[in-house]
């Protein structure tokens, strides 16, 4: 439709809202996770590396004590430290351990699942393709169960540079936050160079990663831009610009706030989407529908791809000792305490 069509329809400019969207099960659990470790052992609470990919999540708990680091040897002798979503390799329990502390292992559970499947192969003795992207969290967390059997395939092209010990005893795994698209297309090209490449035994790139890209690709050829909503270091927020802008969307951008959207970005604009990643609190996504709505952006319109219930329970370390103090270990959906805390720009 022409913008003289909308004119004398007299339909309003209109937001695609995606859904699913934002948090999934296991981000909802290491927020509280930080949360409750907060309420019960008083602040500071160590947490090596940032808890889930996203800044605001990050500053909302520093300012509640949570003190973020790089390092296992950055916390001080015997204090309690939180293991990141994205999991950590063996040695860095073994540091833990060292060094007396007080361990809380936050490690998304579908991450979990893919560091035992590599534990499993390395044991038979494969070669383990790891798709996915190097220096990320979840990629060294992996490949530290077992260096000496995991080669990192970094995408399609990658593939020619390949080589293993058995061709005949190869199997692919994947980080849980990649394109599906992207990753079936390498699988494919690593297959036609190694026929017998077995598949991990289920699905590495999770339900939360697969339902939000599905949700925008629904949207995205009715869409002028795409908004993404989440961090430039999250994998699945990154995935998510790429996906829209594959399949039809114009123009796609990834915002952190609402005051990163340059209103030039609207210019001509009738269909704007709007998603957000696994890491990103719902109220940064209702900022972004309000700047919307200020601009003429009024009829919002759900795009329901999917529809999610899934929740892990907290780990055992934090639901012992809320427990023993007496304290509910209820998980609160969609972080009200982050909720609470306001917007921080």
């Amino acid at each position: 439709m022409g913008t003289m069509s909308h004119a004398l329809s007299g339909t309003s400019k209109q937001v695609l809202l995606a859904a699913p969207r934002g948090y999934c099960a296991g981000v909802d659990r290491a927020v509280v996770t930080v949360e409750k470790a907060l309420e019960l052992y008083g602040p500071p609470v160590y947490v090596r590396k940032e808890i889930v990919h996203n800044k605001h999540v990050v500053t909302t708990l520093e300012k509640r004590g949570a003190i973020f680091v790089d390092e296992t040897h950055e916390v001080p002798e015997g204090a309690t430290v939180i293991f990141s979503a994205h999991g950590v390799a063996p040695v860095v329990h073994e540091e833990a351990a060292a060094r007396s502390l007080k361990t809380i292992d936050a490690t998304c559970p579908l991450v979990t699942k893919v560091h035992r499947e590599a534990v499993r192969f390395a044991d038979a003795d494969f070669d383990i393709l790891l798709i996915g992207h190097e220096g990320h969290e979840e990629v060294v967390g992996t490949s530290g169960e077992a260096p000496e059997h995991i080669h990192l395939v970094q995408g399609p092209d990658d593939v020619d540079n390949i080589e293993v010990r058995d061709p005949d005893k190869v199997v692919w795994l994947s980080q849980t936050t990649l394109s599906v698209d992207e990753t079936m297309e390498t699988v494919r090209r690593l297959r036609e160079k190694f026929p017998s490449l077995q598949d991990p035994p289920s699905d590495d790139i999770c339900y939360a990663t697969q339902n939000r890209q599905l949700a925008v690709k629904q949207m995205a050829p009715a869409t002028d831009l795409m908004i993404v909503v989440g961090s430039r270091n999250s994998s699945n927020s990154v995935r998510l610009v790429e996906v829209a802008l594959e399949h039809g969307a114009r123009a796609g951008h990834l915002v952190d706030y609402a005051a990163e959207i340059d209103p030039g970005w609207l210019d001509g604009v009738e269909t704007v989407g709007v998603t957000s990643g696994a890491s990103v609190p719902e109220i940064l996504v209702r900022e972004v529908l309000e700047f919307l709505a200020g601009r003429g952006f009024t009829d919002v319109k759900p795009v329901v791809a999917a529809e999610e219930s899934l929740m892990f329970a907290l780990p055992n370390e934090i639901r012992r000792d809320l427990k023993a103090a007496g304290l509910s270990d209820k998980m609160r959906h969609d972080a009200a305490s982050l909720e609470d805390a306001g917007s921080l720009h």
